[in-house]
């Protein structure tokens, strides 16, 4: 493979004035076993994120439940104060309890006390793209986003937001949600095994939105596949890398955010940016 530049290879949703870089960076690895508490090495956190914008990624994704507060403390820790181009994407409406499960949180003061916390964290005074997770642990469940879109179109007029986003919603959701709202982002789950949204997809890239699939590589189940894994050897690449290939190639409104906690495994993350896919390896990879 070639050498990639993330900076090559761009998307600006409507409705927004950020130019993304389509190779993001997921920073949800960097807390500790199951997301919580801090990383064995946080020192190796740090030289993961440093090293995520000298290759050039001007995205990253965080939230303040991951941990909690541990993400977001980290990517201060080693960015701040941020280049001018960073864009830190947050999101918003889920929380941690004591036990380590992670439990909808999306009254007006959850949300509000959500925007402030990851403002002090981050220590930033505005937040460029806040996502909006739709309740639902399993996947989305339909129900009405109305009155925390309302509390976010509040905390966007005090200038505390500048863009919105999706997370874990259904078709239903966003039509509602863009009715009340512009609306930059979607973030849901998808890759090469899970493919629910395909229409979405196809519907967001028609309106000019971007679509973050969340679990690019399957999340904490890494994707498997023999179809997978061949098409990897004959291309002379890393399954992972076909996987990351593969959605860029689905759709240009598609903005990839892996995750990993090792330098090594992000240096291969950003090199399958320059992985072409040919008909060959689509057509076996569209029939898993």
């Amino acid at each position: 493979m070639s050498t990639y530049f993330p900076s090559r290879d761009q998307f600006t949703p409507a409705h927004c004035d950020i130019t993304f870089n389509r190779m993001g960076y997921g920073a949800m690895q960097l807390a500790g076993p199951h997301v919580w508490g801090p990383p064995k090495h946080r020192a190796a956190a740090v030289a993961v994120l440093r090293t995520a914008i000298e290759l050039g990624i001007n995205h990253i994704d965080t939230s303040d439940f991951y941990g909690p507060h541990v993400t977001n403390q980290i990517i201060c820790e080693a960015l701040h104060p941020y280049r001018d181009e960073l864009t830190i994407v947050t999101k918003i409406g889920f929380k941690r309890g004591d036990d380590q499960s992670w439990l909808p949180a999306a009254s007006a003061q959850e949300l509000r006390d959500a925007v402030h916390d990851n403002l002090r964290n981050l220590k930033l005074d505005v937040l460029d793209v806040v996502n909006l997770r739709a309740p639902g642990v399993a996947g989305p469940d339909g129900s009405s986003l109305a009155a925390a879109l309302d509390t976010m179109l509040r905390l966007k007029q005090e200038g505390l937001i500048r863009h919105i986003g999706l997370s874990n919603v259904d078709m239903q959701q966003l039509t509602e949600a863009q009715q009340i709202t512009d609306i930059v982002c979607v973030q849901n789950q998808y890759n090469l095994a899970h493919r629910g949204d395909d229409a979405m997809i196809d519907t967001l890239a028609a309106q000019g939105i971007a679509y973050v699939p969340f679990f690019p590589l399957g999340g904490f189940t890494p994707l498997q596949s023999d179809v997978l894994t061949q098409v990897a050897a004959r291309l002379q690449a890393q399954p992972m890398q076909v996987a990351l290939a593969w959605l860029l190639q689905r759709a240009p409104n598609i903005l990839v955010i892996p995750g990993t906690s090792s330098v090594a495994h992000l240096h291969d993350n950003v090199a399958a940016g320059a992985l072409r896919l040919d008909e060959a390896a689509l057509v076996a990879l569209n029939s898993m």
